[in-house]
């Protein structure tokens, strides 16, 4: 019975562990991945997982192996941010893969990057004539840029000369029908006027689901009745 608890109580270490390493080294090491964040979460893994489960080995000992790999990790990113010519070794640097429409398969070879990659990237991004991309580069996290040629180019308001629309961020304002008071505070908006706004839809505040005013100002409620009779479930 004590191993089992010795156990629980380590893993529970481990997991607050890399909880606060996660917010020490960012959010870039949550998201994807360069050389130097793919190193340090295979190793923080293994650790981690050594921690918890190694009764062999002493937590003191792991807590420490995590905060050296912690504390490198965090150095390195910075000499990466002070270093363009450190930054290209720990972090990578981006590739071009396809020149003025023409793929460099030499630079293919040196990363090693193959056909059927370049056709699936391609392909995530809706792109499935080569003839429509003008430049792609092969970031250090892996993914793909691409800037097609101008005449495959959305059109935009600009282009068609049209009259901007001022834009602001979302504000949640109601979740799990729970009015959201320090948000209506940090943008001047009172409970007594959203009260108002859901009144004339004969609705209350306890009725909603989310609400979000959204980037042009316009309110959006999801109710918890939503008379949907046969809602689809793919399940």
């Amino acid at each position: 019975m004590q191993v089992h608890i010795d156990i629980v109580l380590r893993t529970i270490v481990a997991m607050i562990m890399l909880l606060l390493i996660a917010k020490i080294l960012g959010k870039q090491t949550i998201s994807s991945l360069t050389f130097l964040d793919f190193v340090t979460g295979i190793i923080l893994g293994s650790l981690a997982a050594n921690l918890a489960f190694n009764k062999d080995l002493k937590s003191s000992y792991m807590i420490v192996a995590l905060i050296v790999i912690t504390a490198t990790s965090f150095l390195l990113s910075v000499i990466a941010i002070k270093s363009r010519r450190m930054r290209s070794w720990i972090s990578g640097s981006p590739t071009v893969l396809i020149e003025n429409g023409k793929i460099l398969e030499e630079n293919m070879k040196k990363v090693r990057y193959s056909l059927d990659s370049l056709d699936q990237a391609l392909r995530e991004k809706e792109i499935f004539n080569l003839e429509v991309v003008e430049y792609a580069v092969l970031e250090d996290n892996g993914m793909l840029s691409v800037l097609k040629k101008q005449e495959y180019q959305y059109v935009t308001r600009k282009d068609l000369k049209l009259l901007s629309v001022s834009q602001s961020f979302p504000v949640e304002l109601i979740m799990d029908g729970i009015l959201i008071e320090e948000n209506l505070e940090n943008n001047a908006l009172t409970k007594e006027w959203l009260e108002n706004e859901l009144r004339r839809k004969g609705k209350r505040i306890s009725d909603v689901f989310y609400g979000v005013r959204g980037t042009q100002k316009q309110l959006v409620f999801d109710y918890y009745e939503d008379k949907i009779n046969k809602p689809i479930d793919k399940e």
